[in-house]
């Protein structure tokens, strides 16, 4: 680089002999000079300002060796480019919330010289300050009302730690948010039916306060359902219906549905939690023969088979289908037919199908049921 060649004799047979003549006069024949090449004599400096710069071999071919060396701090240093001398610690946000940070010197040989400021002026080096903060200061306060907030630690690395009590009951407290101070015992229906509930006291450490009042005779039991007077048969209408006595053997509130129907007609025939079944016509289901007439007397359970079974011509069963007299040939048209003779030799009702008939022109031919 920046050196003059010379060849004196231009010819084959003298190969070699031309000369590289530095600019500082440095003459070599056959070969490049070795001159002195100053990297940092350039302007501007390849290393930039705030630093120096150096080269400590200056010949030709030792090229990209210099050296740039921080200014304010001689142990950052780079070859062959400018050196990484300044860092601004801040920019990582190293301080904590509301803290202001400074790094003075911005230097890599400096790391850890930033400061934090609290807003009350408390500095720290090298770390977030440990400021002031009380949580409790906060509007709403993060406890609600009626509760108070308390903050045991108010250094800025001790967030989350304030305590709400409840004003009613102080020994009921939580940390980083608010108490559960009331509880409402009533809402859970604890009383019976007909009952009142009354809570004077809704907090959770006078839990079984709440009061039950029995609303027909005014009877009050504390912390438990009460026990009251319940007639299930003054219900109008009454649950057993008509023809029924209803009696209720127990009348207290936690003994429901074990009132009795008794029927009048027979007081053997009875049910609990609901009307008896006193009454029964068994001529519904048609136990008589065909022409006859049924009758129950005594529509009740306990007189069953007492019904009648009455043959149009008087003959009259009871409890059971009636046997009357029923004359199978006494028909129009005959069941025979014409020229032969018809009779019934049993007209009992349950012996049908039994006539005969036989021919007039020859008796001897005769036929059963047709």
């Amino acid at each position: 680089i920046c050196q003059t060649c010379n060849d004196p004799v231009k010819d084959l047979s003298s190969l070699k002999d031309f000369t590289c003549t530095c600019g500082n006069g440095v003459v070599v024949v056959g070969a490049a000079a070795v001159c002195e090449t100053d990297e940092c004599a350039v302007t501007p400096s390849p290393c930039g300002t705030g630093q120096t710069c150096s080269d400590p071999n200056k010949a030709s071919n030792k090229l990209h060796d210099f050296e740039c060396t921080c200014n304010d701090d001689m142990s950052l240093k780079t070859t062959d480019g400018p050196a990484t001398c300044e860092r601004d610690e801040c920019k990582s946000s190293p301080c904590g919330v509301g803290q202001t940070c400074d790094d003075p010197s911005k230097s890599v040989g400096s790391i850890g010289d930033f400061t934090c400021t609290c807003t009350n002026g408390v500095v720290t080096t090298g770390a977030s300050a440990v400021c002031e903060t009380n949580e409790c200061a906060a509007i709403p306060s993060p406890c609600g009302v009626d509760q108070t907030c308390t903050d045991p630690n108010t250094a800025s690395n001790k967030l989350h730690d304030f305590e709400c009590a409840c004003k009613s009951d102080p020994s009921l407290k939580a940390t980083d948010g608010p108490a559960t101070c009331d509880k409402d015992e009533c809402s859970s229906s604890p009383c019976g039916v007909g009952q009142t509930c009354n809570d004077p006291v809704k907090s959770l450490s006078s839990l079984g306060d709440y009061s039950c009042t029995c609303m027909t005779n005014g009877v009050v039991t504390i912390g438990v359902a009460a026990t009251c007077e319940i007639n299930e048969c003054a219900a109008n209408p009454s649950p057993c219906g008509g023809d029924q006595t209803c009696s209720d053997p127990d009348t207290a509130s936690n003994k429901l549905h074990d009132f009795v129907c008794t029927c009048n007609k027979d007081s053997s025939i009875k049910v609990t939690d609901g009307p008896a079944t006193c009454d029964k016509d068994e001529c519904k289901a048609n136990p008589c023969g065909k022409g006859q007439i049924c009758n129950d007397p005594i529509q009740e359970l306990s007189s069953l088979h007492d019904f009648t079974c009455t043959c149009m011509n008087g003959v009259v069963a009871t409890g059971a289908e009636a046997i009357c007299e029923v004359d199978e040939c006494n028909v129009i048209p005959s069941p025979c037919g014409i020229s032969q003779t018809c009779n019934d030799p049993n007209k009992a009702s349950n012996k049908l199908h039994d006539f005969v008939c036989t021919c007039k022109n020859d008796i001897s031919l005769t036929a059963t049921d047709g």
